[in-house]
């Protein structure tokens, strides 16, 4: 009987220091649970004010390049004004246009200053990538799909094309191209045969 209860009594000490274990381990594992709330609450509060900086960082920068933009564009409007003032009154008419011109280069250079470039395209082959073909002309001087004429200027933001040039292109017919393939081997053929008569002469 004694023996009984001396086992029991060891049973429960063992029951009893598990589960005070059990208890610190609980314990334990709150106050992790608490410091891990409490630093997604720190992240998360420190992403909202993140969020909140970057919206106004964006929106003061892109205020800024707005500003610079039109502080480069008021030279150019403050010389449209002094042209058109001296219009109406100018007995030359070159040199209303002369002073148009120096308005268009300085609005070029605004542009090139803002990373904007035109496209080169009379004279070029066609480009769709860089061209809009808003018509076909046949040229027999000028090379197939050439661009003859350009309706309006395309251009380049940093090397992007943000408009691409609408122009005329250069389109042969069938017969034109043909002959002109006839006649580069007929002429072929003639330097041949001039060429086989010097070495009979000699």
């Amino acid at each position: 009987m004694t023996d009984k209860k001396h086992k029991d009594r060891k049973e429960i000490k063992a029951l009893e220091q598990e589960l005070q274990e059990l208890s610190e381990q609980a314990e334990k594992l709150g106050q992790e649970n608490q410091d891990l709330l409490a630093k997604l609450q720190r992240v998360s509060a420190d992403y909202a004010n993140f969020q909140k900086r970057s919206a106004k960082q964006i929106s003061e920068a892109i205020s800024f390049e707005r500003e610079r933009i039109v502080k480069a564009l008021l030279p150019v409007m403050d010389n449209f004004e002094h042209t058109m003032a001296h219009a109406e009154s100018a007995e030359d008419v070159e040199a209303v246009v002369k002073g148009v011109k120096i308005i268009y280069d300085q609005m070029v250079d605004v542009l090139k200053s803002q990373g904007v470039e035109q496209i080169c395209a009379l004279g070029e082959q066609f480009d769709p990538a860089l061209h809009q073909a808003m018509l076909q002309k046949e040229d027999e001087e000028k090379e197939d799909g050439v661009v003859l004429e350009e309706y309006q200027k395309g251009y380049r933001l940093n090397g992007r094309v943000i408009r691409p040039a609408k122009v005329v292109v250069n389109k042969l017919t069938v017969d034109t191209t043909e002959a002109e393939v006839a006649e580069d081997e007929y002429t072929e053929e003639e330097n041949d045969n001039g060429e086989d008569d010097i070495e009979i002469i000699q």
